[in-house]
């Protein structure tokens, strides 16, 4: 047994909040399905706040929330900027009060909802093309710099590359897909980055800094064959809401590629044997791919592993205080991200054969006074991997150590 508290560290501007309590904590990041691009990272926190002490925070001010882990580190679990705040009076005494504080944030991705671009791109791969529409609005420029700014006021540990940096993180260059070039016409630059990610077969996200980050098409791929899966077991979960769910719109026996330019430009791929049992499940997908190879590649990569429902795992939720979870467990659920590979053990038998293995697509973290739970959405490895090659499985791997209920259908990696 592990007796864990969270320990909180939050900071306003830069500055670490001391002279008030988190009382809740309620934290969104990722997506809730693979069929769409993950949204703006959501913090609602409400602060307790005694004998009418000043409250300086402003909208737009930056928002990071900490909590140590079991090593007494502080682990980051949400970066993002201000959009709302809403004072209130909670409990009313004889000769004193006090108010609460409810402060809500928005991911950086937020910032791309609401920023224009014109959106000329050379025909380029998918993940340079994203790293130079990103740069354009999370970058400064050499002329945005205040012109009163003296050197010896800046940072002195910043480099070159990432001055001014307001939310780029990591980006996944130059990608494996080539795409079309693209002319001038004004659009919004997230629905531009969503469609390049898409293009790509990768997804944008935002990291725990709230830096917005892009993986592409074998990211998920490379990193489970480096660092294998976070195992847990569901015997340390809430046992009440476990949820997988199969479903017939998941499945896809019909698949149309648009690509390049050209809206003419299209190529197709059905699966009989699937439309036979399920019935036609078409979808259009547009892209701006270039080849027309690639588009086959890509039509052919949908069909193969969505032509048949595979279960997902719709939720499951741990409590971070309980002292039966481990503290190996519990650091990896602090440190839960956007397509971390996760197997779910020990799960009842007629679920998954009672183990799910899959990378995580959203969570959630809840948090009260001494308490914090987090519930993750998972999406099954099949609709995520390009299928490994036999030569790239690690020379290492062993039979033994791969799940013997893995059906060779579904093998399209071994990590």
């Amino acid at each position: 047994m592990t007796q864990w508290s969270p320990v909180w560290r939050v900071k306003i501007a830069g500055v670490d909040v001391t002279d008030s309590v988190l009382a809740s904590l309620n934290i969104t990041s990722g997506r809730t399905n693979i069929y769409e691009q993950a949204q703006a990272g959501y913090c609602s926190i409400t602060l307790i706040v005694f004998n009418q002490a000043a409250i300086d925070y402003e909208i737009n001010d930056t928002l990071s929330v900490e909590v140590q882990d079991t090593s007494a580190v502080y682990q980051p679990i949400f970066g993002g900027s201000i959009v709302d705040i809403a004072v209130s009076v909670s409990e009313v005494g004889s000769t004193a009060y006090t108010q609460e504080v409810t402060i809500t944030a928005l991911g950086a991705l937020a910032r791309l909802q609401k920023a224009l671009t014109n959106g000329v791109l050379t025909q380029d791969f998918d993940g340079d093309q994203i790293y130079t529409i990103l740069r354009q609005v999370l970058l400064a420029q050499w002329n945005q710099v205040p012109a009163a700014e003296t050197w010896a006021a800046y940072n002195p540990t910043t480099t070159w590359a990432t001055a001014g940096n307001v939310g780029l993180g990591e980006i996944d260059r130059p990608g494996n897909y080539e795409l079309a070039q693209r002319a001038s016409s004004r659009t919004v630059i997230y629905d531009l980055v969503a469609a390049l990610a898409t293009s790509g077969l990768g997804y944008i996200y935002e990291d725990a800094n709230g830096l917005i980050g892009y993986a592409d098409s074998t990211h998920r791929t490379t990193y489970l064959a480096a660092n294998g899966y976070t195992d847990l077991t569901a015997n340390q979960a809430l046992g009440r809401g476990i949820t997988i769910k199969t479903r017939a719109g998941d499945v896809r026996n019909d698949i149309t590629i648009k690509y390049n330019t050209n809206s003419n430009n299209e190529v197709s791929d059905t699966d009989p044997d699937s439309i036979a049992t399920y019935g036609n499940l078409s979808q259009i997908i547009t892209t701006t791919i270039k080849h027309t190879a690639d588009a086959e590649d890509q039509a052919a990569f949908y069909l193969a592993l969505r032509a048949i429902p595979i279960p997902i795992f719709d939720q499951i939720t741990y409590a971070l205080t309980n002292p039966e979870l481990d503290n190996g467990d519990r650091d990896s659920l602090l440190g839960v991200f956007m397509g971390q590979p996760v197997a779910i053990n020990n799960l009842p038998t007629n679920m998954a054969g009672g183990r799910f293995q899959g990378f995580v697509e959203g969570f959630t973290f809840r948090a009260s006074y001494n308490e914090l739970a987090v519930t993750v959405i998972m999406s099954p490895l099949a609709y995520s991997l390009q299928a490994m090659r036999w030569n790239d499985v690690p020379i290492a791997e062993t039979w033994s150590s791969v799940s013997p209920t893995l059906e060779w259908e579904y093998a399209t990696i071994v990590a």
